[in-house]
């Protein structure tokens, strides 16, 4: 009987998970199959504690659901996923429900791939969410120093005081979108977690072009559509650029590795993204 993996998320029509996982099942021989569900915050409980009931092997988790998973008695997160303060895979072991979070491992990786310094540089992530969370925690951890811009400035002083509580190597701060163009012009890696420029609203940015720099590096986790208008105003900058696809297969690769202890095939994960967003 084939075991059952899947990606629990509102909305979730958009992911690209259940290509990139089936993809690297097959290629393994594994009998295995991963399906996309539509779960509200509100059922969130019932529906990881249905999936370890019908014996799925593993689960991830998207928005809005990361940061609600910790919160549920059922799951015991490790120390990484309750640092970050939210969970983005399930691992169902031994009786036990484990959270995990691989968005900081994909991101950091991403950065690595694309020839990105991490210890030491100047960090300006826009946005406080989720994934904030987890790629300012793991970056902080490798030494650069950051600041959090986000809409909304209290809860980016607030996830910046959380991740300082941790007294991690890199210092961080929190504040509010006014001083964004000057954060941008001082800072060696931009990297945006908001939903700005995703399909359907692919002309939106968190950054004017002209305040895009050659001596920047830009990170965008929007991968849909593949080339962002930040990237291509970062590309025409003279700007080194990161697509969010590389955070998807990376994070995807450490969950696959989570749940079944094999070497996930990260170049056919990739590629099959790839051709999902060409379609």
């Amino acid at each position: 009987m084939k075991k059952v993996f899947g990606v629990f998320g509102d909305p979730i029509e958009h992911s690209l998970s259940p290509a990139m996982h089936n993809a690297a099942f097959s290629a393994l021989g594994m009998d295995c199959v991963y399906h996309a569900f539509r779960v509200k915050p509100e059922k969130l409980e019932n529906a990881i504690l249905g999936a370890e009931t019908m014996g799925f092997g593993g689960l991830n988790l998207t928005v809005p659901l990361k940061e609600a998973a910790l919160k549920l008695d059922c799951v015991k997160p490790d120390p990484l996923a309750a640092g970050i303060g939210a969970v983005n895979t399930i691992v169902f072991r031994d009786g036990e429900i484990l959270g995990y979070n691989t968005d900081g491992l994909g991101a950091r990786q991403a950065l690595l791939e694309t020839a990105v310094e991490i210890e030491g540089s100047k960090v300006l992530i826009a946005g406080a969410g989720g994934a904030a969370r987890a790629i300012a925690f793991q970056l902080a951890t490798d030494g650069a120093d950051i600041i959090i811009a986000n809409r909304t400035e209290e809860r980016a002083v607030e996830l910046a005081g959380d991740i300082s509580a941790a007294k991690l190597p890199g210092k961080v701060r929190g504040t509010g979108l006014l001083e964004l163009r000057t954060l941008i012009r001082d800072a060696d890696i931009l990297i945006n977690t908001t939903t700005l420029g995703m399909h359907p609203r692919t002309d939106a940015s968190i950054a004017e072009a002209e305040d895009l720099h050659p001596d920047l590096a830009v990170f965008d986790i929007v991968y849909n559509p593949l080339e962002t208008k930040l990237l291509r105003d970062a590309k025409a900058a003279g700007a080194k650029t990161v697509s969010g696809v590389l955070m998807l297969v990376y994070q995807g690769a450490e969950a696959f590795r989570l749940w079944t202890g094999a070497k996930p095939p990260v170049e056919l994960m990739k590629k099959t993204v790839l051709e999902a967003l060409k379609v």
